[in-house]
Protein backbone atom coordinates (compact mmCIF):
# COMPACT_ATOMS: atom_id res chain seq x y z
CA UNK A 1 0.00 0.00 0.00
CA UNK A 2 2.68 2.27 0.52
CA UNK A 3 4.68 1.78 -2.59
CA UNK A 4 1.69 2.13 -4.42
CA UNK A 5 0.61 6.18 -2.44
CA UNK A 6 4.25 6.65 -3.45
CA UNK A 7 4.37 5.55 -6.97
CA UNK A 8 0.92 7.74 -7.43
CA UNK A 9 2.40 10.55 -5.63
CA UNK A 10 5.68 10.91 -7.83
CA UNK A 11 3.52 10.56 -10.78
CA UNK A 12 1.22 13.61 -9.68
CA UNK A 13 4.63 15.25 -9.30
CA UNK A 14 5.79 14.63 -12.90
CA UNK A 15 2.41 15.81 -14.39
CA UNK A 16 2.35 18.61 -12.40
CA UNK A 17 6.22 19.64 -13.84
CA UNK A 18 5.19 18.74 -17.41
CA UNK A 19 1.91 20.59 -16.67
CA UNK A 20 4.25 23.95 -15.91
CA UNK A 21 6.62 22.84 -18.80
CA UNK A 22 3.76 23.69 -21.53
CA UNK A 23 2.61 26.76 -19.67
CA UNK A 24 5.99 28.35 -18.27
CA UNK A 25 8.52 26.59 -21.15
CA UNK A 26 6.03 26.42 -24.40
CA UNK A 27 3.28 29.47 -23.22
CA UNK A 28 0.04 27.30 -23.79
CA UNK A 29 -2.57 29.14 -21.41
CA UNK A 30 -3.13 27.43 -18.31
CA UNK A 31 -6.75 26.57 -18.65
CA UNK A 32 -6.19 24.84 -21.72
CA UNK A 33 -3.33 23.40 -20.42
CA UNK A 34 -5.21 22.17 -17.51
CA UNK A 35 -8.02 21.25 -19.76
CA UNK A 36 -5.77 18.55 -21.68
CA UNK A 37 -3.92 16.84 -18.74
CA UNK A 38 -7.63 16.43 -16.58
CA UNK A 39 -9.03 14.82 -20.20
CA UNK A 40 -6.00 12.83 -20.88
CA UNK A 41 -5.28 11.52 -17.49
CA UNK A 42 -8.72 10.41 -16.77
CA UNK A 43 -8.21 8.27 -20.04
CA UNK A 44 -5.26 7.34 -19.09
CA UNK A 45 -6.79 6.18 -15.95
CA UNK A 46 -9.42 4.45 -17.86
CA UNK A 47 -7.24 2.54 -20.58
CA UNK A 48 -5.04 1.35 -17.46
CA UNK A 49 -8.73 -0.32 -15.80
CA UNK A 50 -10.49 -1.31 -18.76
CA UNK A 51 -13.14 0.97 -17.94
CA UNK A 52 -14.31 -1.05 -14.79
CA UNK A 53 -14.55 -0.17 -10.87
CA UNK A 54 -12.00 -1.82 -9.16
CA UNK A 55 -12.39 -2.12 -5.54
CA UNK A 56 -9.61 -1.88 -3.42
CA UNK A 57 -9.33 -3.98 0.09
CA UNK A 58 -6.59 -2.56 2.49
CA UNK A 59 -7.25 -2.05 5.88
CA UNK A 60 -4.59 1.05 6.09
CA UNK A 61 -5.55 2.42 2.74
CA UNK A 62 -8.76 2.79 3.94
CA UNK A 63 -7.95 4.73 7.01
CA UNK A 64 -6.66 7.27 5.16
CA UNK A 65 -10.33 8.37 3.65
CA UNK A 66 -11.66 6.80 7.41
CA UNK A 67 -11.49 8.75 11.02
CA UNK A 68 -9.21 8.93 13.70
CA UNK A 69 -10.32 9.76 17.48
CA UNK A 70 -14.42 10.05 15.29
CA UNK A 71 -12.31 12.99 13.63
CA UNK A 72 -11.95 12.17 9.77
CA UNK A 73 -8.87 12.07 8.79
CA UNK A 74 -9.03 14.03 5.78
CA UNK A 75 -9.33 16.66 8.56
CA UNK A 76 -5.86 16.37 9.93
CA UNK A 77 -4.52 16.07 6.30
CA UNK A 78 -5.87 19.12 5.05
CA UNK A 79 -4.63 20.69 8.11
CA UNK A 80 -1.35 19.61 8.03
CA UNK A 81 -0.81 20.26 4.28
CA UNK A 82 -2.04 24.21 5.06
CA UNK A 83 0.24 24.70 7.98
CA UNK A 84 2.93 23.40 5.66
CA UNK A 85 1.93 26.27 2.79
CA UNK A 86 1.07 29.05 4.97
CA UNK A 87 4.76 28.32 6.22
CA UNK A 88 6.26 28.54 3.19
CA UNK A 89 4.25 31.20 1.49
CA UNK A 90 4.00 33.37 4.64
CA UNK A 91 6.74 32.91 6.44
CA UNK A 92 9.48 32.58 3.56
CA UNK A 93 9.79 34.94 0.34
CA UNK A 94 8.00 32.31 -1.64
CA UNK A 95 5.15 34.07 -1.09
CA UNK A 96 6.03 37.47 -1.90
CA UNK A 97 7.66 35.96 -5.38
CA UNK A 98 4.62 33.95 -6.26
CA UNK A 99 2.31 36.86 -6.00
CA UNK A 100 4.66 38.98 -7.86
CA UNK A 101 4.64 36.70 -10.54
CA UNK A 102 1.14 35.99 -10.80
CA UNK A 103 0.67 39.77 -11.01
CA UNK A 104 3.18 40.72 -13.63
CA UNK A 105 5.29 37.69 -14.88
CA UNK A 106 7.68 39.90 -17.45
CA UNK A 107 7.94 42.64 -14.77
CA UNK A 108 8.67 39.96 -12.23
CA UNK A 109 11.27 38.43 -14.65
CA UNK A 110 13.00 41.94 -15.49
CA UNK A 111 13.65 42.67 -11.81
CA UNK A 112 15.64 39.77 -11.60
CA UNK A 113 12.99 37.07 -10.25
CA UNK A 114 13.26 34.15 -12.46
CA UNK A 115 9.65 33.27 -13.19
CA UNK A 116 9.51 30.56 -15.17
CA UNK A 117 11.17 28.39 -11.86
CA UNK A 118 8.29 30.22 -9.97
CA UNK A 119 5.41 28.97 -12.11
CA UNK A 120 7.01 25.12 -12.40
CA UNK A 121 7.57 25.05 -8.94
CA UNK A 122 3.89 26.11 -8.34
CA UNK A 123 2.20 24.01 -10.59
CA UNK A 124 4.69 20.87 -8.96
CA UNK A 125 2.90 21.64 -5.57
CA UNK A 126 -0.49 22.17 -6.90
CA UNK A 127 -0.46 18.57 -8.67
CA UNK A 128 0.85 17.00 -5.17
CA UNK A 129 -1.84 18.21 -3.45
CA UNK A 130 -4.50 17.01 -6.34
CA UNK A 131 -2.70 13.89 -6.00
CA UNK A 132 -2.75 13.61 -1.97
CA UNK A 133 -6.86 14.92 -2.34
CA UNK A 134 -7.43 12.03 -5.05
CA UNK A 135 -6.11 9.41 -2.46
CA UNK A 136 -8.52 10.95 0.02
CA UNK A 137 -11.21 10.59 -2.11
CA UNK A 138 -10.54 6.92 -3.29
CA UNK A 139 -10.15 5.88 0.07
CA UNK A 140 -12.89 7.37 1.08
CA UNK A 141 -15.20 5.26 -1.59
CA UNK A 142 -13.01 2.31 -1.07
CA UNK A 143 -12.59 1.77 -4.68
CA UNK A 144 -10.82 3.18 -7.86
CA UNK A 145 -13.31 4.40 -10.05
CA UNK A 146 -11.86 6.22 -13.17
CA UNK A 147 -15.52 7.11 -14.49
CA UNK A 148 -17.10 9.04 -11.88
CA UNK A 149 -14.51 9.28 -9.24
CA UNK A 150 -13.78 12.93 -8.47
CA UNK A 151 -15.62 13.99 -11.63
CA UNK A 152 -16.23 18.11 -11.94
CA UNK A 153 -14.96 18.42 -8.83
CA UNK A 154 -13.20 20.91 -9.93
CA UNK A 155 -15.60 23.58 -10.11
CA UNK A 156 -15.99 23.04 -6.24
CA UNK A 157 -11.99 23.75 -6.27
CA UNK A 158 -12.19 27.05 -8.45
CA UNK A 159 -15.54 28.44 -6.23
CA UNK A 160 -14.14 27.45 -3.23
CA UNK A 161 -10.94 29.44 -4.27
CA UNK A 162 -12.66 32.43 -5.60
CA UNK A 163 -15.30 32.75 -2.96
CA UNK A 164 -12.11 32.82 -0.51
CA UNK A 165 -11.39 36.46 -2.51
CA UNK A 166 -8.39 34.90 -4.56
CA UNK A 167 -8.02 36.79 -7.71
CA UNK A 168 -8.46 34.83 -11.16
CA UNK A 169 -6.42 37.69 -12.96
CA UNK A 170 -3.74 35.99 -10.62
CA UNK A 171 -1.13 37.68 -8.24
CA UNK A 172 -3.26 37.98 -4.92
CA UNK A 173 -4.01 35.28 -3.19
CA UNK A 174 -5.27 33.78 0.60
CA UNK A 175 -4.90 30.33 2.29
CA UNK A 176 -7.26 31.28 5.17
CA UNK A 177 -9.97 32.48 2.63
CA UNK A 178 -9.94 29.61 0.37
CA UNK A 179 -10.48 27.38 3.54
CA UNK A 180 -13.17 29.34 4.75
CA UNK A 181 -14.59 29.17 0.94
CA UNK A 182 -14.82 25.88 0.99
CA UNK A 183 -16.56 25.63 4.52
CA UNK A 184 -18.95 27.91 2.72
CA UNK A 185 -19.35 25.58 -0.06
CA UNK A 186 -20.22 22.71 1.96
CA UNK A 187 -22.41 24.77 4.07
CA UNK A 188 -24.24 25.63 0.59
CA UNK A 189 -23.94 21.87 -0.59
CA UNK A 190 -25.85 20.83 2.75
CA UNK A 191 -28.28 23.82 2.47
CA UNK A 192 -29.19 22.77 -1.54
CA UNK A 193 -30.86 19.58 0.38
CA UNK A 194 -32.71 21.48 3.33
CA UNK A 195 -34.27 24.09 1.38
CA UNK A 196 -36.05 21.67 -1.64
CA UNK A 197 -33.45 22.02 -4.38
CA UNK A 198 -33.02 19.03 -6.25
CA UNK A 199 -29.64 17.31 -6.54
CA UNK A 200 -30.08 17.83 -10.46
CA UNK A 201 -29.69 21.19 -10.18
CA UNK A 202 -26.89 21.67 -7.70
CA UNK A 203 -24.45 22.36 -10.48
CA UNK A 204 -25.99 24.67 -11.94
CA UNK A 205 -26.21 26.63 -8.28
CA UNK A 206 -22.77 26.37 -7.84
CA UNK A 207 -22.08 27.36 -11.85
CA UNK A 208 -24.00 30.75 -10.77
CA UNK A 209 -22.76 31.25 -7.65
CA UNK A 210 -19.23 31.09 -9.41
CA UNK A 211 -21.01 33.99 -11.99
CA UNK A 212 -22.23 36.21 -9.35
CA UNK A 213 -18.57 35.91 -7.13
CA UNK A 214 -16.64 36.86 -10.41
CA UNK A 215 -19.09 39.53 -11.36
CA UNK A 216 -18.16 40.72 -7.89
CA UNK A 217 -14.33 40.87 -7.89
CA UNK A 218 -15.06 42.59 -11.34
CA UNK A 219 -13.79 46.37 -11.24
CA UNK A 220 -15.63 47.60 -14.49
CA UNK A 221 -18.76 45.83 -13.35
CA UNK A 222 -18.72 47.00 -9.87
CA UNK A 223 -18.57 50.75 -11.03
CA UNK A 224 -21.33 49.77 -13.68
CA UNK A 225 -24.00 48.93 -10.55
CA UNK A 226 -22.63 51.10 -8.09
CA UNK A 227 -21.77 54.23 -11.05
CA UNK A 228 -26.08 55.29 -10.64
CA UNK A 229 -26.29 55.08 -7.15
CA UNK A 230 -23.29 57.71 -6.91
CA UNK A 231 -24.11 61.12 -5.90
CA UNK A 232 -22.53 63.53 -7.91
CA UNK A 233 -20.84 66.57 -6.38
CA UNK A 234 -21.75 69.56 -7.58
CA UNK A 235 -18.86 71.57 -9.18
CA UNK A 236 -16.60 73.59 -6.70
CA UNK A 237 -16.20 77.19 -7.67
CA UNK A 238 -12.52 78.17 -8.73
CA UNK A 239 -10.92 81.26 -6.25
CA UNK A 240 -10.78 83.95 -8.38
CA UNK A 241 -7.04 85.21 -8.81
CA UNK A 242 -6.61 88.99 -9.21
CA UNK A 243 -3.45 89.49 -11.51
CA UNK A 244 -1.90 92.88 -10.61
CA UNK A 245 -2.11 95.45 -13.62
CA UNK A 246 1.00 95.82 -15.53
CA UNK A 247 3.38 98.39 -14.18
CA UNK A 248 4.31 100.83 -17.30
CA UNK A 249 8.43 100.99 -17.34
CA UNK A 250 9.27 104.95 -16.38
CA UNK A 251 11.01 106.37 -19.28
CA UNK A 252 13.52 109.05 -18.24
CA UNK A 253 14.56 111.86 -21.04
CA UNK A 254 17.70 113.56 -20.37
CA UNK A 255 17.62 117.34 -19.94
Amino acid sequence: MAIAVVIALAVCLGLGLWNGLLVARLGIQPIIATLILMVAGRGIAQLITGGYIITVLSTPYSRIGGYLAAVPTGVFIAAGVFVIMLLLTRRTALGLLVESVGGNAEASRLAGIRARRIKITVYVVCALCAGIAGLMNSSNIADADANHAGLWIELDAILAVVIGGTSLTGGRFSLGGTVLGALILQTLKTTIFTIGIPSQANMVFEAAVVIIVCLIQSPDFRDRVISPFRRRKPPTAQPIVSQPLPVEPRVEVAP
